[in-house]
């Protein structure tokens, strides 16, 4: 019998390509996701590679949560769903620690209720804030200067509570992320993307214009460096962390990164090259909560999951060019 996981926000950028992954390993997803910020158009193209379920709903209602675990057998779950916008949890905190904190203990509470032991929860490396040392390691102090990265740390320190009832974690602190599938069947579809590569490339593509909407920080070319990790690469390591669970694990948490940082210019620069383009650099308004510099020390990861990210920044820019020459407006639905 098949094993069956849930992925919580799966109609999104991430969740969807983790999904993928998943239906090619032979297992059957169930996705619950509240189409507020994802789409119905990936669930159903990766239809056709597997076996997959969805559920709407909203993390915030216990009730469509508790619907999942009483109508599937759940083995793991792996925990997208969230919002995720820097500049937007700034403007609005309360909605960030509603929908972030309180539907994942809503989701907990769930899996306690119906016995299933094993979460893989989606964090990020905004919970660290500003660097006191590069590259930073997971033990690296937690101080986060957005509500965005103060939900995502809450939540954290909420899960080994959960051990008491049987529930196994392992925490993944994402960098920076970017690409798309190769194949060029999913990719990412946020409208305005805050993402700068996927930025990049559409204006590139002359989708859309291209700004600047970083800050002037203390950098050696005076923009924000940063860690980027590809989205297939990112969504093994989830697959990793699964098996490592599966293997009876202790809960951990890990760093997922390169372990070298990059600066808005540089990618910006590897766009145009691949491209054979120079890019419009207009100015559009900085973003508030950003920090100048941080990049994973990811030997964490490599030494305990075995994952190792595998894709160039080239090769995440191409697959973006193919995903956006094949949806220059995203998904339709």
């Amino acid at each position: 019998m098949q094993k069956k996981i849930l992925i919580t926000g799966g109609a999104g950028y991430i969740g969807s390509h983790a999904v993928k992954l998943f239906l090619e390993k032979g297992y059957r997803v169930v996705v619950f996701d509240n189409l507020s910020r994802g789409f119905k158009e990936p669930l159903n193209i990766l239809k056709k590679i597997g076996k997959l379920d969805f559920i709407k709903g909203d993390l915030r209602n216990k009730a469509d949560i508790e619907k999942v675990f009483r109508v599937h057998q759940i083995d793991a779950v792996i925990h997208f769903a969230a919002l995720c916008l820097v500049n937007e949890s700034m403007e609005n905190p309360g909605l960030y620690f509603e929908n972030n904190v309180v539907g994942s203990l809503n989701l907990f509470e769930a899996m306690k209720r119906r016995n299933v032991g094993k979460i893989i929860f989606s964090s990020t490396c905004a919970t660290y804030g500003e660097t006191k040392y590069l590259p930073v390691d997971e033990a690296h102090p937690q101080d986060p200067i957005n509500p965005y990265g103060a939900s995502k740390l809450l939540v954290e320190k909420i899960l080994p509570w959960y051990e008491s009832a049987g529930i196994r974690h392992v925490i993944l602190r994402y960098f920076n992320i970017c690409g798309a599938a190769m194949s060029g069947i999913i990719g990412d579809s946020k409208k305005p993307s805050q993402l700068l590569m996927q930025n990049a490339v559409r204006g590139a593509m002359g989708i859309e214009p291209f700004a600047f909407t970083c800050a002037k920080v203390k950098t050696p070319d005076g923009t924000p460096i940063r860690d980027y990790i590809d989205v297939e690469d990112l969504v093994e390591a989830h697959f990793a962390a699964y098996e490592y669970l599966e293997k009876n694990g202790k809960s951990d948490v890990f760093n997922l990164g390169n372990g070298k940082g990059y600066s808005v210019k540089e990618i910006v620069s590897e766009v145009e090259k691949n491209f054979g383009v120079k890019l419009k650099k207009k100015k559009a308004p900085a973003r508030k909560g950003e920090y100048a510099n941080i990049f994973a020390n990811p030997q964490k990861a490599q030494k305990v999951l075995k994952w190792r990210p595998k894709k160039s920044i080239a090769e995440s820019v191409e697959s973006l060019k193919k995903w956006y020459t094949g949806h220059p407006n995203g998904y339709k639905q």
